[in-house]
Parts: C-alpha cells; sequence; structure tokens
C-alpha cells in the first residue's frame, strides 16, 4: 500500500496534480495521439515575419533529399542522442540527426577533457554522418551544447556572468559582444549549435533556474533575446548570418518555464492566457524576427498540460501564427512526462510539434517506436516529413552540407581562441557593469590600495562559487582553480591591485588575522546548482557563519565590505545590516578581477570603474516574499526593481528590519537525509574506501577500484545516485553532518527511516546499515537480507523502524551519520532517504 501511495505522491509530483493526471491518463486509455487543447486563442498572440525567408531552391534541394529517404533514415533525423549512450556507429548504423553533449557527458567520461579531444570527436561522428556506403545518404549530423554563459562545458573557455548578471548591466550591445564571443569559441571544438539563449522571465525566485533568466520584466528579456541571437547566429540577412564565425542558436523553453507554481522546476504554470504571453511569452518574437533556427520546448505544463504535447502552443501559435519555420526540439527525455508516454515511445509529443526528440540514453527505442507509429499511421508520414524538412532547412541554412569535417573548419582546433585575452575582457566588462551596490555606508567604496585589506569567505578564493552551475559540469559542482587555466578569482583580482597599488593584501580562510587590517571584504554566498536541485522552499540564505564573521568585524570597528555570490536575490537583511558596504556580485563567472576594478581606486585615489548595475530583479524584504516582481500588486520589496547605487549617490542606509517572515515550521530541521539524487543540508554524502574518503560532489567519482558513484536518472534528470562496490575492499557511503537530535522522533513507534532504492546486482555477502552517534558510538544493521529480497532492477521502498536503530545501540540524541558499507561486490541505486511516519 505504501508503495502505492509513493507512486502516485511521484505521479502528483510530475505531472502537478491527481486531476490532471487522471484525465490525462484516460485520454492516453482511449488511444489519441494528442491532447485536447487547453483554452488558448492563437489569434490572440503577436504574428511575426518568421525570420529567416524561405529559400526556393533550398526548399526544392530538401523535397528531393526527403522523397529518397526511407522511413528509418527520417525517423533517424528526428532523433538526438547524448554522447554518453551513442557512438559513431550507432550515428552510421540509424542515421540519427543530432547529438548532444548533456551537462556531465563529455569524451571519455572525463568533463575536463581537454578541447583537443572534444574536436576529435566532433571529427568521428561527423564522418560516421556523412558515411554513404550501402546507399546511405550523408547528412551531416548536428552537434549541441548547453553554452549558456560562454561556451562553459570547455576547459579554458571564457565564462560570462550568469544572465541575471548580464540582465543588471542593462547593455544590449555587450550581450551581443558576448553572444559572437561564445559562438567562436564553441566553434573551436567543433560543434555547431548552442542551447541558448534562456528567454524565461522568472516571476518566483525559488526556482534553481532563476540565473539563467535576464529578468523578471519581460521587456528587459525580449530586448536581450534580439541581441544575443543576433550574437550567436550573426545578423539576419547578412552574410554574416550562419557563417563560419557563428552558431545556432535555441530560444528556450517554450513556454512559461519562469512562472510555475512555487518555482517548482519543471513544474506547473497556472497564469493566464494574456500573462502567458505577455510576459513568459515575451522574448519569442523578438527571438524569431532576428533569425533564432530552433526553439526548445519547456519541461514545465500550462494549466496542467505539458508543454511537450501541447499542440495549441507549439503548433498553432509559434508555428502557425508565428512563422516560426525552424524546428522544436524537446529538452531531456521531456516527451516521457506526457502521461500515455514513456522515455521510448511518445507520438503525442511528436503529433503536438516536436520535430526533434532530445532522448539522450533512450533514443533506440524511441527510434524504433516512432518508425513503427509512422507506419501504422498513429504518426502521419506528412507530420514526420515536415518535421524533417525543418531540421534540413536549418542543417541547410547553417552551411553544414558544404562545410568540410569539424576539424577543418575556419577557427576549429584554434585553441588559442578558447579564454583569449580580448574575450576576457569583454567578461571583464561584463562583471564591472552587473555589479549592483546596496549599501555603501559613509561613502567607504571605493577603497584605497594603500592599506592592509583582510580577505576572506568561502567566495574569495573559489572561482568554482563565482562561477555557479552550467560550468565544466551540470551541476557546476566539484571544480577547483585550477580547472580554469584562464580564469581568475576575485581573491586574485584583488590581491594584484591591491599590491599594485602599494598596500597590503591578506587572504585568510576563516578571517583571522595577525595585525588589525585597515577594512574587510568578506565574499560569500551560493554553492554552484543548476536546474531541479536548485529549487528553495524560501529565500531565506541558509548559512550563519558569514553573518558571524561580519559582525565580529563590525563589533572590532573594522569597516566591511561584503561581496554576495548568488544566482537570484535572498533574504540576506542581517548581513547587509552587518556589512558597511554591501556588492551583489551574481555568478560573474571566470574574470574575478572585474570585482577588484569596481571597489578599489587607482592607485593615485581616483575612481577607477563607477557601479553600473541596477536590479533587474526585485530584492525580497522577507525570506517568503519569493514572488515580489515589478507590477504586481502589494509590491513592496526592500530594494526595488532598477536600484543600484554608484559612487555619485548617498550610499548610507538605516538599519533594516530583520523580519524573515518564516514562522517556526519553516526554518524547522528536515526530515530528509537525502532526496533528489543529492544530499540535504546539513548533510553531506562522503565515500570512504580504506583510509580515503571523498565528498561527493561530481555526478561521477570512483574511489580506487572498490567504489564507483554516478548519478542517473529515475524520474528527472541524475534525480538519483549509483553506487557500485567491486568487493575489492571494504567500501563506505554515508550521510554525514552535525550531531543531531532525533530523540522525539525516535519515542515514536511509527517513525521509520524511509529508502526508496533500486538493487541493481545482488550483494554477494553481508551489507550493513551503520548509524554514527559520535566519536565513539555506532550501531551496526545487517540489511543483507533485505536487499536480497528486493526485486532485482525495480525502484521499491524499505521502512527501517528508528527503535531498531535504538536497539543496536544508537544515541538518537546525536545522530551523525547514516550509510551503508560492505566488502563485496553489489549495485545499489538511491533516489530518497528520509524518516517519515507509518501511522494514520
Amino acid at each position: 500500500m505504501k508503495i502505492n501511495m509513493l507512486s502516485s505522491l511521484l505521479l502528483f509530483l510530475v505531472f502537478g496534480s491527481f486531476a490532471t493526471y487522471a484525465a490525462y491518463t484516460a485520454t492516453a486509455a482511449r488511444g489519441q495521439n494528442t491532447l485536447p487543447p487547453t483554452t488558448i486563442t492563437p489569434e490572440n498572440w503577436p504574428t511575426t515575419t518568421g525570420g529567416a525567408t524561405l529559400d526556393t531552391a533550398m526548399e526544392t534541394r530538401i523535397d528531393e533529399l526527403i522523397s529518397s529517404m526511407t522511413i528509418e533514415e527520417l525517423v533517424g533525423q528526428t532523433i538526438q542522442a547524448d554522447i554518453s549512450d551513442v557512438t559513431p556507429e550507432d550515428v552510421r548504423r540509424y542515421r540519427l540527426g543530432s547529438i548532444l553533449n548533456g551537462g556531465n557527458s563529455a569524451p571519455g567520461e572525463d568533463v575536463r577533457a581537454e578541447p583537443a579531444q572534444w574536436l576529435a570527436l566532433a571529427d568521428e561522428f561527423y564522418a560516421a554522418s556523412m558515411d554513404t556506403t550501402h546507399g546511405r545518404k550523408a547528412i551531416p549530423i548536428l552537434w549541441g551544447t548547453d553554452a549558456v554563459h560562454g561556451h562553459n562545458n570547455i576547459i579554458g573557455a571564457t565564462i560570462f556572468p550568469h544572465n541575471i548578471g548580464l540582465g543588471a548591466t542593462r547593455n544590449p550591445g555587450l550581450i551581443q559582444q558576448i553572444g559572437e564571443i561564445t559562438a567562436r569559441e564553441v566553434i573551436v571544438t567543433g560543434m555547431d549549435w548552442t542551447f541558448a539563449p534562456t528567454l524565461a522571465v522568472v516571476r518566483d525566485n525559488r526556482w534553481g533556474r532563476t540565473y539563467e533568466s535576464y529578468s523578471e520584466d519581460p521587456e528587459i528579456v525580449a530586448e536581450y533575446a534580439t541581441a544575443i541571437v543576433t550574437g550567436l547566429q550573426g545578423e539576419l540577412n547578412s552574410n554574416r548570418f550562419l557563417s563560419n564565425q557563428h552558431v545556432i542558436a535555441t530560444a528556450k523553453h517554450f513556454i512559461g518555464d519562469g512562472g510555475t507554481q512555487r518555482g517548482k522546476d519543471q513544474g506547473d504554470n497556472i497564469d493566464s492566457e494574456i500573462d502567458l504571453r505577455d510576459y513568459h511569452g515575451a522574448g519569442y518574437p523578438p527571438a524569431l524576427e532576428a533569425g533564432v533556427q530552433t526553439v526548445m520546448a519547456s519541461f514545465s505544463s500550462w494549466q496542467g498540460q505539458r508543454m511537450h504535447g501541447h499542440k495549441t502552443l507549439l503548433t498553432d501559435v509559434l508555428k502557425t501564427r508565428m512563422g516560426f519555420n525552424g524546428f522544436v526540439v524537446g529538452d531531456w527525455n521531456g516527451h516521457a512526462q506526457i502521461p500515455g508516454c514513456s522515455t521510448k515511445s511518445c507520438p503525442i509529443a511528436f503529433n503536438a510539434g516536436i520535430d526533434m526528440f532530445m532522448a539522450p540514453d533512450s533514443w533506440r527505442g524511441l527510434y524504433q517506436n516512432t518508425v513503427a507509429q509512422v507506419k501504422s499511421g498513429e504518426i502521419s508520414r506528412s507530420r514526420l516529413d515536415d518535421a524533417v524538412r525543418r531540421i534540413l532547412r536549418v542543417k541547410l541554412r547553417s552551411g553544414l552540407f558544404e562545410k568540410p569535417k569539424p576539424s577543418a573548419r575556419p577557427l576549429a582546433g584554434n585553441y588559442s581562441l578558447l579564454g583569449h585575452p580580448n574575450h576576457q575582457a569583454i567578461a571583464r566588462q561584463a562583471v564591472q557593469e552587473s555589479l549592483v551596490l546596496l549599501k555603501n555606508q559613509e561613502n567607504l567604496l571605493p577603497l584605497r590600495t594603500d592599506q592592509t585589506i583582510l580577505v576572506t569567505g568561502d567566495g574569495a578564493d573559489n572561482i568554482s562559487q563565482q562561477t555557479g552551475g552550467w560550468t565544466l559540469s551540470w551541476q557546476g559542482t566539484g571544480n577547483r582553480n585550477e580547472h580554469f587555466p584562464n580564469g581568475k578569482s576575485i581573491w586574485e583580482g584583488l590581491k594584484s591591485a591591491i599590491t599594485d597599488g602599494g598596500g597590503n593584501a591578506v587572504l585568510s580562510a576563516d578571517g583571522s588575522y595577525g595585525q588589525t587590517p585597515d577594512v574587510a571584504i568578506v565574499v560569500f554566498g551560493e554553492n554552484p546548482y543548476a536546474e531541479f536541485k536548485g529549487d528553495l522552499e524560501n529565500l531565506n540564505y541558509p548559512s550563519d557563519k558569514e553573518l558571524q564573521l561580519l559582525q565580529s568585524f563590525q563589533a572590532k570597528g573594522i569597516p566591511t565590505v561584503a561581496v554576495f555570490l548568488s544566482g537570484r536575490p535572498l533574504w540576506v537583511t542581517p548581513e547587509i545590516n552587518a556589512a558597511d558596504a554591501f556588492v551583489v556580485a551574481w555568478l560573474p563567472g571566470s574574470a574575478g578581477e572585474g570585482v577588484a576594478d569596481v571597489l578599489l581606486r587607482k592607485p593615485n585615489g581616483a575612481i577607477n570603474v563607477d557601479f553600473k548595475g541596477k536590479l533587474s530583479f526585485s530584492w525580497p524584504r522577507t525570506a517568503t516574499e519569493a514572488k515580489v516582481n515589478r507590477g504586481e500588486n502589494n509590491y513592496d520589496p526592500l530594494f526595488p526593481y532598477g536600484y543600484g547605487l554608484t559612487y555619485k549617490d548617498n550610499g548610507t542606509l538605516a538599519e533594516l528590519p530583520e523580519t524573515s517572515g518564516l514562522d517556526g515550521s519553516e526554518t524547522t530541521l528536515s526530515n530528509a537525509f537525502f532526496a533528489f539524487g543529492k544530499a540535504i543540508a546539513p548533510w553531506s554524502l562522503q565515500a570512504t574506501v580504506g583510509e580515503t574518503s571523498s565528498t561527493v560532489v561530481d555526478a561521477r567519482i570512483q574511489l580506487g577500484k572498490a567504489l564507483t558513484i554516478r548519478s542517473i536518472d529515475r524520474a528527472a534528470q541524475e534525480d538519483a545516485q549509483q553506487f557500485v562496490w567491486s568487493g575489492e575492499e571494504r567500501g563506505a557511503i554515508a550521510l554525514t553532518g552535525p550531531a543531531t537530535d532525533y530523540t522525539a522522533a525516535a519515542h515514536y513507534d511509527d517513525m521509520v527511516l524511509a529508502m526508496q532504492y533500486r538493487v541493481d546486482a545482488l550483494p554477494d555477502g553481508p551489507v550493513t546499515l551503520v548509524a554514527q552517534c559520535g566519536d565513539d558510538c555506532r550501531a551496526d544493521l545487517d540489511l543483507t537480507t533485505l536487499f536480497t529480497a528486493a526485486p532485482l532492477g525495480e525502484w521499491t521502498q524499505a521502512e527501517i523502524p528508528l527503535s531498531r536503530l535504538v536497539g543496536a545501540g544508537a544515541d538518537m540524541a546525536q545522530l551523525t551519520a547514516l550509510g551503508l558499507e560492505t566488502t563485496e561486490a553489489f549495485s545499489l541505486s538511491l533516489s530518497d532517504m528520509r524518516l517519515i511516519s507509518t501511522g494514520e
């Protein structure tokens, strides 16, 4: 019964509501291959020229190609597979139209692979697609990549500020330059297509993708849409359009992704059609007018209906009303979230208007089923021909049919362009212009450089933290400064400028010092994250470590500057009060010296670079103001949209009220230890083999030959972890954290430790659940029988009474770790571990 209830809960989370799910399931059960439309009136939506006009000769060539292709070859063009799950031989055999590198996919499964390895792999896939043996058609493969703030998957590339920072610059010309640079660096590694720009207008800052949005205001998003598409693709109707200096762009995620309820990733947007059009759709008409060649469907729903299956919006509005003549690509297995569909079968999505399935690991089954569905008539031949026509049109427009192999193209292999000084100069300018000054008590800033300046905080010398998610890996975790050979940390920029100005720069990890500094700079903020894992329940900044540091400097009379690294506005009012100056640096990217340019004076005492940044997102007065947006009723932010001081302004603020708006229930300890593929704070996932321990932050980690850990997909991308013990020596995984008192929970007989897991390979011997409760306190439970009896390869749930842990000797007043260990071969996947009540 509990497993059935769990399944229902998962369906609820995925599809938004039980009622919606039931309605969709009934539709699917009736055998319909499209979903009933939600209320949309296409005539109320804007028209556009559609961008690039149709070329008669090109359309004739497409006619000839399509008429000469088999159904199997046509379907192959509509499939996009991930490089971690497809080989050049697969492309040769199935005639696939596209490949992508997902956030954690790379040559040799090494997200820090050298650029030359990427280019070599591009050549291999290209050669496979152009193989004409056995009568095959030579249709060049299209490689898509998430170059969303520079060519951010590649070691050494220029990493620009994330979009939220760029929104603060109010500089569309700069945005176009960033697009141009990104395109050139993408071409260096042999790729053709970027999944950018994101045109979301985020209205709830709890969303983990808030930093991918330029603004809460549709005007900025619309203006930037033109600039970034033009930068990436080249100017429409010029000889620069899709030239060998440019790449194909993607307007995403169509439509409504920034307005889901409670900011839930892949959630449901219940806005009116007018708001969907005027807010969330604002960026699409200008992107189409600029000639954007692809549009990516959103994971999200509108009023209960998944966008991947929304024919009215994808076809009637986007393609027919707006005149879009490029192609629509799905998101990562997004079609599978439509009721009645799976990762391997979804005629509903194709019939709704998805032209290319993004089927990273499920493409074989999807290919086979789509071929069968075309032959049976579930998908009409005309729909298939239309999808392939659109894909071939984009390939022809971009010159793919005429271009040589990737390594022989202009710019390809010119690795000096990655992070080129001219590119870094633009990134540095972007950092300078994106910084927003919220407070400058008694004009503390800009600082003189001829003094002793203490620099501290977790973000001070941490390029990973300043670049954020979607950097080298999907979530941006596990990166170190040496992984950014062309980047500089904020500390490095400060140190260089202070030293050049005759001062003394001191880096302190914990804020301690010998000689009392003249001023302190504290750099802190959010750790890297990307969508899904970055969703929040409220906007409370979760750490008080930096607050204590700021308050200690304040108590000692040391003037202090706070530099806040964040992918969204958060409630940090106590930190603002404790600092003399407060700077929002967003996620500035690899040009950390841009921060020093603005914070520090020239050696002669003159202002170096003034603040220009203005808030493109309103700053919340409380931690519960997740939807504080310009133009809404009862708009009362702490700092309004457009706020941002300069050195000409009086930056002195009165003490701000420190009312978070949270009640006790919202700040109490969560009963979750592990969920959505990650440890839940304050817990962290540790792996141990022998004497070697490591915190698990990468999507894949290997400790010797004994233990391998990798992120896997259950219901969403990387929402579970797989642990593989080889049996060569003892290996352990553990969720560790500060000593936590669970005696109240353990007091109740119905409180259990619930684990959602899948046994992938039966254990060869004992597997032990370990509860740690201090240095000399440990309880062991043998779970071997549990795992050997579990259905192999199926997700299930186990419930272990806390009383069993207590009986085994666990002191629930100071629980510090929960984990599994074995010396034998065993493979287990885990998606969730938490305390629950089994009572009625």
